[in-house]
């Protein structure tokens, strides 16, 4: 079966430890094909080969995203921070090679903004040039070793408020194809192309086969088909490159809280069993992409 439904751990709990892993089975009863884990921190406490053994007798693939933060970032100016950047996405390869992830996605290159506590600051036309170079040359090297871990990097613009160093389609696509390696592909999230692109459709097509995740978001984080994104457009455009991997709900909105000063921002613990919502949302993916001529 091609394009795998997936599930990020957080729409049930974060963070997500050794007593959590009872939720793998929910998750499959509940229809989807894959979860999108949170790459664990040493000091988690996860035992990689028990959460491995929980997710094989669940019979849920997987897939990773990556943690990145002030320190780790492969695209900063000091020579210290790259270094713990790379380290990081080493130590994330080695994760995904003990779990037998099929991806380790997200903003791999680093310097993440307001949920860090880093506020936009004017950049430089010869940092901004350097900050892509550093990108390109430590994907470069990661790109191999991704490869040799059985794994492949997806790298994800995220919208203008979360970072400063790609958040268009197109800023990516000018990474990937300057790495040009097979380990290398773009992670497309609909909830950042709604607010950077012109056309999310338009942006699927520009990259074409570069897509090898794909993560389905409403453009308020609420379910698919609760808000405006053009869900028939979106799934006839991935039906037209030919996508054949996972596509991820991340629904964090919770739609039963809406008071005034409440930080939409942050996430939030669900407060009512919301199986119903999810699979509905799976019916609604599965169903779209069966017309737009894909399979599920």
């Amino acid at each position: 079966m091609t394009n795998p439904i997936g599930i990020i751990s957080m729409q049930f709990t974060r963070p997500f430890g050794r007593e959590h892993m009872h939720l793998f089975r929910h998750m499959r009863t509940l229809g989807f094909d894959l979860v999108e884990l949170l790459v664990p921190e040493p000091e988690d406490g996860l035992d990689l080969k028990a959460l491995k053994g929980a997710l094989d007798e669940a019979g849920l693939g997987v897939a990773l995203a990556a943690r990145v933060n002030l320190q780790r970032s492969i695209s900063d100016a000091d020579k210290g921070i790259r270094e713990g950047g790379m380290g990081y996405l080493r130590y994330c390869l080695e994760v995904a090679h003990a779990l037998g992830a099929s991806t380790l996605g997200g903003p791999l290159y680093g310097a993440p903004m307001v949920f860090a506590g880093r506020a936009p600051a004017p950049v430089a036309e010869h940092e901004m040039k350097a900050r892509g170079e550093r990108v390109i040359d430590g994907l470069g090297v990661l790109a191999p070793e991704a490869q040799s871990a059985g794994c492949r990097l997806a790298l994800e613009p995220l919208n203008r408020y979360e970072t400063d160093v790609i958040s268009l389609v197109s800023q990516a696509i000018s990474v990937i194809d300057a790495v040009d390696h097979p380990a290398l592909g773009l992670l497309f999230d609909t909830f950042h192309a709604n607010i950077e692109e012109r056309s999310i459709p338009d942006a699927i097509r520009m990259a074409g086969e570069r897509i090898i995740y794909f993560q389905a978001n409403e453009n308020n984080r609420g379910y698919p088909g609760t808000g405006h994104v053009d869900w028939t457009g979106t799934m006839r455009a991935l039906a037209d490159v030919g996508y054949q991997g996972p596509v991820t709900l991340e629904p964090f909105r919770r739609d039963d809280d809406e008071r005034i000063g409440l930080p939409i921002a942050q996430w939030r613990a669900p407060q009512q069993d919301e199986s119903e919502k999810l699979t509905a949302a799976i019916a609604f993916i599965r169903d779209l992409i069966a017309k737009s001529g894909g399979r599920s």
